[in-house]
């Protein structure tokens, strides 16, 4: 039998170094399972767009596809934006079966591919003595969904237990209802709580005007270290394929809601 076609729907973004990164990231995946169909859709600003690509899909013969979502939390996007243009495609194409996969967070996998970020700008995370005298603040791109804070606040305790002295959650756009910190704050107030190094790590996929808003922060406030955005480490990689797998192993439907 042929395998699903593995759709990754990306968000976009007017910054090109976004979709250059999502693509740089489906080629790693191919990469990992060759003979594996792997194609990329946007839900904004960038083509193609998630109609398009199933029509083609459709065109082609396909008749089984896996739809992952390129998010980090059950968000809005998660929630709605492609639930909706996942209904109009299978209303357009009902011969088409399209298998919704969950997001991608939280994940072991992505906690490996932060500490990854984490050494590649310079930190040792296999040192005990260096583990234990640096703060890391998460710093995630903001949501007003709640399920997607809480994630986002358990990911930080979570990791704080791996030896961290502190692992703080923060936005890049202050959400007033969850009472986080910006980045910059957090940062500060680690330096008031007599940390002595503290590292800033994106919770973020790829570039755009959100991960700059978090470097800006971190630099504002003078954090020792700053990761790279996840972008198209390994680690994520094998989680896109992961959660492929488990989505085309659920039994048939003609649409996961």
């Amino acid at each position: 039998m042929t395998a699903p076609v593995l759709l990754v729907i990306a968000h976009g973004s007017r910054d090109p170094r976004h979709a250059a990164t999502v693509t740089a990231l489906t080629a790693r995946v191919r990469s990992l399972r060759p003979g594996l169909r792997v194609e990329t859709a946007f839900l904004d600003f960038n083509a193609p767009s998630v109609p398009q690509v199933l029509s083609r899909l459709a065109a082609d013969g396909a008749r089984e596809v896996v739809a992952l979502p390129l998010l980090l939390t059950r968000a809005f996007h998660a929630k709605a934006d492609i639930p909706a243009v996942l209904r109009e495609a299978a209303a357009r194409h009902p011969w088409l079966s399209v298998r919704r996969a969950e997001v991608l967070g939280p994940s072991p996998l992505l906690t490996a591919a932060l500490e990854r970020r984490l050494a590649e700008a310079g930190l040792d995370p296999s040192d005990p003595a260096e583990r234990g005298s640096t703060g890391v603040v998460l710093a995630s791109a903001g949501s007003t969904d709640p399920e997607a804070i809480a994630v986002i606040a358990e990911i930080a305790r979570e990791w704080r237990h791996t030896g961290w002295c502190a692992v703080r959650p923060a936005f890049a756009s202050a959400v007033s209802a969850a009472g986080y910190p910006r980045t910059e704050d957090a940062v500060r107030a680690l330096r008031a709580e007599g940390v002595r190094r503290v590292a800033v790590a994106p919770y973020v996929i790829a570039p755009g005007r959100l991960p700059d808003r978090i470097a800006e922060g971190a630099r504002a406030a003078g954090a020792d270290v700053t990761a790279d955005v996840l972008g198209p480490c390994p680690e994520l990689a094998r989680l896109l394929l992961r959660r492929y797998d488990g989505a085309a192993a659920r039994p048939r439907a003609a649409l996961t809601a």
